[in-house]
């Protein structure tokens, strides 16, 4: 396998998708699924069968999208919204298969995996310090629940994963399914 950036413009479509007042689960879908069919589309007439994943996670407050921040200043504010108050994490996933020879792009499967999160109360300190790491800086909602972020999180009801950015055990699943349907 191949970890490679997708070449879409996510700045783009995450402000047509704002516009449109899509909800936090269609945004992430939405993206998983152009981010994978853009990278798709660059292979042309591969060998064999190639499987495309892309993802996409957002933390959602009330319905509110926090994407990754902007600025340390941001990263402050967004985490000041989320302590002590819980929160939704959605990660879109979105499989593709490219077609040997043709090159043929198809959508193989695509879902949202949704975890509910609970925040500790934070000190303006305690923000501080962390922002101060650097870490929610690339991280969606401003924390990593991977790294010194997870200190933040009192609790997590639903896939782990799925905060992280990947729900491994559903996204296993649906690769197995395209795997086995082109042996078939």
């Amino acid at each position: 396998f191949r970890s490679q950036p997708s070449p879409l413009d996510e700045s783009a479509l995450q402000e047509r998708l704002r516009e449109t007042r899509s909800t936090p689960q269609v945004y992430t879908e939405t993206l998983a699924q152009e981010k994978a069919k853009a990278l798709a589309l660059t292979l042309t007439a591969p060998e064999k069968p190639v499987l495309v994943l892309g993802s996409d996670t957002i933390v959602d407050l009330d319905g509110s999208i926090l994407e990754k921040p902007k600025s340390e200043d941001d990263a402050k504010k967004m985490l000041t919204r989320l302590s002590g108050n819980h929160h939704q994490v959605h990660t879109g996933v979105a499989l593709y298969l490219v077609k040997a020879a043709s090159g043929e792009a198809t959508l193989v499967e695509s879902f949202v995996d949704t975890a509910d999160v609970t925040f500790a109360t934070l000190s303006s300190a305690d923000i501080k310090s962390y922002v101060g790491t650097g870490e929610p800086l690339d991280k969606a909602g401003s924390y990593g629940i991977q790294g010194v972020g997870g200190q933040l999180v009192e609790s997590v009801n639903g896939d782990f994963f799925a905060v992280m950015g990947l729900p491994m055990h559903r996204t296993s699943l649906a690769i197995a399914s395209a795997l086995q349907s082109l042996s078939s």
